[in-house]
């Protein structure tokens, strides 16, 4: 859940202040960049913005720890098992951006994709305010952006008014996509407006779902508007994802990492989950353990998979790990440079949204195809994944067939069952996306349903405050104590009865 931006702003702002004094008189050196083009701006933003913050094999092995998909297996304990770390702060780095994004629809003035920047704009910022809000709670939204008016120490908004005006900043961009053209620079889409409308709308049905504990009836109906006029995603090609690469520059932060992989475990959460509805994602995942391996079990045997207890003590894990009674994550992730996409919003999670959706009421529709489009789309994903190929899938790889065979058992839609199981079904599929993704991305909606279930010892328990309970929250930025003091008290008083702790409950969680 926690998102560290690289700012790419002083460099960009270097090349900006060399021609600033003089753009009709540039330097011509055929070898030196003479101006800078809103393309240019998005591409170094978007990068900022959406790239893991390190590619580092053990940096990215600790981001996949907060949702509980995996386990570290050395003696040493890994604080990110317990969404806590060694840096519990959030940041509010990614505002740095802004001021660029006002510079990149600057640059746009008067061509025929400024309507386009400045869609990017709103939906960056829009993306940032709502990582930020969920991380910590009350931010600065309103005034966020506004040094260069001088304005160094903006107030914090309420976060209850912080998501609705990310809904109004979502609403406004897709008008401004609508009424674009395609543009350069985008590393996401290519530029295409068709496809960032629709982002646009998925992503302000998300923002709602989110807030479903505190959503007014107009967000509910605001809802039901966007899934009636079903500008939406309608398969993978639309998902919203980093695209890694076979580049030095590019490539996927957990390649070469098979020193890290060792000690990199499948989680007994997401492999009990994926035998129980005789899911072959568990062959992409995982390797087999190699005890159970050496017992006769075959590779392509779901009972050769053994998941590691996330709560269990640093110690036996490193234990039960040397004795290999553990499936590790599948040596395909570090073999493979251009391996799996960071994917941050899809058409599988969208359908999940919309079934959960028509389950509370919210929207008409059938909960049951919803939840079946999702599972059939991410398993079609890893069908034809380049990072995924049958070599690396145990003698297990997806096919049509297993897809169209797919609900049967307890992966069937419980019809018959309650609301709850339903949820839960949809809820687990939902989880299950994220998984190796290395973004934490479902830990905050882990916070708003409880589901799935993650296990809790206190005795292991990291949580310094209360080893109870799974934290809530980031503490802020320690910054702000030296440049923002008066808001961050008041933010804090006002949420958190003055103390800016990792268990406080944001309002979006009361």
């Amino acid at each position: 859940m926690k998102k560290i931006y690289y700012i790419i702003s002083a460099i960009i702002s270097l090349t900006i202040a060399s021609s600033c004094s003089n753009f009709d008189a540039l330097n011509t050196d055929p070898n030196t960049v003479t101006s800078v083009s809103p393309g240019m701006l998005a591409t170094q933003i978007m990068k900022s913005s959406f790239r893991f913050w390190n590619v580092d094999g053990p940096d990215f092995a600790s981001g996949n720890l907060f949702c509980k998909h995996t386990a570290w297996l050395q003696s040493n304990p890994n604080p990110y098992q317990y969404y806590y770390s060694y840096w519990p702060y959030g940041s509010f780095g990614a505002d740095l951006n802004l001021t660029d994004l006002k510079r990149m629809v600057e640059f746009a003035k008067g061509s025929p994709t400024e309507s386009s920047y400045e869609g990017l704009e709103l939906f960056l910022k829009a993306w940032y305010g709502y990582s930020m809000t969920t991380q910590m709670g009350d931010i600065p939204y309103s005034e966020a952006g506004m040094g260069e008016q001088g304005n160094f120490q903006p107030k914090y908004d309420k976060q209850a008014d912080v998501f609705v005006e990310i809904l109004n900043d979502l609403k406004a961009a897709e008008l401004d996509f609508a009424s674009g053209q395609n543009f350069d620079g985008d590393i996401m889409y290519n530029g295409d407006v068709t496809k960032w409308r629709k982002l646009c709308n998925t992503m302000q049905l998300k923002v709602i779902q989110t807030i479903s504990k505190k959503v007014t009836a107009d967000q509910k109906a605001r809802f039901a508007e966007i899934v009636t006029a079903n500008n939406l995603m309608t398969d993978n090609s639309d998902n919203f994802q980093l695209v890694y690469t076979g580049d030095p520059n590019s490539v996927h932060p957990f390649w070469n990492g098979e020193d890290t992989r060792l000690y990199d475990a499948v989680s007994n959460l997401v492999v009990d989950a994926l035998k129980n509805t005789n899911d072959r994602r568990l062959f992409i995942f995982a390797e087999p353990a190699s005890a159970l391996i050496a017992s006769g079990k075959l590779e392509n045997d779901y009972a050769a998979y053994a998941g590691a207890p996330t709560e269990l003590s640093p110690n036996l894990l490193a234990t039960n790990n040397g004795l290999g009674m553990y499936s590790l994550v599948n040596k395909r992730y570090v073999a493979i440079k251009a391996g799996d996409p960071m994917l941050y919003l899809t058409y599988s999670e969208q359908c999940f949204i919309i079934a959960e959706a028509i389950e509370e009421g919210w929207v008409t529709g059938n909960a049951q195809s919803y939840y079946e489009n999702g599972v059939k789309s991410i398993l079609g994903y890893y069908m034809t994944l380049p990072s995924a190929p049958a070599s690396y899938t145990h003698g297990m790889a997806i096919d049509q067939t297993y897809i169209d065979n797919y609900f049967t058992g307890a992966a069937a839609y419980a019809t018959s069952g309650t609301k709850t199981d339903r949820e839960h079904q949809i809820w687990m599929q939902r989880w299950l996306l994220d998984f190796f993704q290395g973004n934490g991305g479902n830990y905050p909606q882990f916070l708003r349903t409880g589901y799935p279930n993650f296990p809790l010892d206190p005795t292991t328990s990291m949580n310094p405050d209360d080893k109870t309970v799974y934290p809530k929250r980031w503490k802020y930025d320690p910054n702000e104590l030296i440049t923002n003091l008066v808001n961050y008290k008041k933010a804090v008083q006002d949420q958190y009865n003055g103390y800016d702790g990792i268990n406080g409950t944001p309002w979006y969680l009361q």
